[in-house]
């Protein structure tokens, strides 16, 4: 009974069967979802509903865990990834409001697992042709997203007694003007943290954001591994590695 559960699961979360696929997929919609549902509660103060709500999402990330370290060959590894703390973190904030002033910024942490899990690249990969050409942009844009949210989070939760941040939107909108250089000068983060904080956003931020706009206004590449020298990177119509110049032979799929 317990190896056909560990096969199942494996198949779930590592096969190629289309059903695993709408599996993962199913997966990656209930993190965006609990990524939404966090960035509204931490804009709400008080509700009779948040907790119970929390409790119950924290169930379903504890029963998933368990699902995908049965599903994992090496569990050690997996137990002791990035990903893996990044949803005790979670986990613990879901539940600690039931006992403990709200540590609700700490959830955004899920978003790190965006695009990072259950394949989904891979699948990606393989079922879409407009994300085999935006790849770059698609990864670079989660990037600054990701940033964007947990550094706000920071903001809020370390500047929590600052009379220009009252709730989540005041830190995002801080965070934004910060890292886009704006600067308004109507919110300033207080104290030696806060100034360090800020210019952490500025040079981490811009540099995304920078990296970001490279991505977008550079000529089209593709994602295909040179057999000779395995660099990366290629034009679209490329014949020859432009680093060793051995012949590629890239699949263009009738792309132009």
């Amino acid at each position: 009974m317990a190896g056909g559960l560990e096969t199942t699961l494996r198949q779930l979360y590592f096969g190629d069967a289309p059903a695993a696929r709408r599996f993962r997929y199913a997966l990656v919609a209930f993190d965006l979802a609990t990524i939404a549902l966090f960035l509204v509660t931490a804009m709400i103060e008080e509700g009779w509903w948040i907790v119970p709500l929390d409790l119950a999402v924290a169930a379903v990330i504890v029963v998933e865990f368990g699902a995908r370290l049965i599903a994992t060959a090496n569990r050690r590894r997996m137990i002791l990834s990035w990903a893996s703390l990044a949803d005790a973190i979670v986990v613990v904030s879901l539940i600690l409001p039931a006992f403990i002033e709200n540590l609700g910024f700490l959830r955004v942490i899920r978003a790190l697992r965006l695009l990072r899990s259950y394949h989904l690249m891979r699948d990606l990969r393989a079922e879409s042709d407009w994300f085999r050409r935006y790849e770059d942009v698609i990864q670079r844009s989660t990037n600054l997203l990701v940033f964007i949210f947990i550094v706000s989070s920071i903001v809020y939760v370390t500047q929590h007694g600052n009379p220009g941040i009252n709730n989540y939107v005041d830190a995002l909108y801080f965070t934004m003007t910060s890292l886009t250089t704006t600067g308004y000068g109507d919110i300033t983060l207080q104290g030696n943290a806060g100034r360090l904080l800020s210019v952490v956003i500025m040079v981490i931020g811009v540099s995304l954001f920078l990296r970001l706009l490279q991505v977008i206004f550079r000529p089209p590449k593709v994602r295909f591994e040179c057999p000779a020298c395995a660099l990366l990177v290629h034009d679209f119509d490329a014949v020859h590695c432009k680093h060793c110049g051995h012949v590629l032979k890239i699949p263009d799929e009738g792309a132009v």
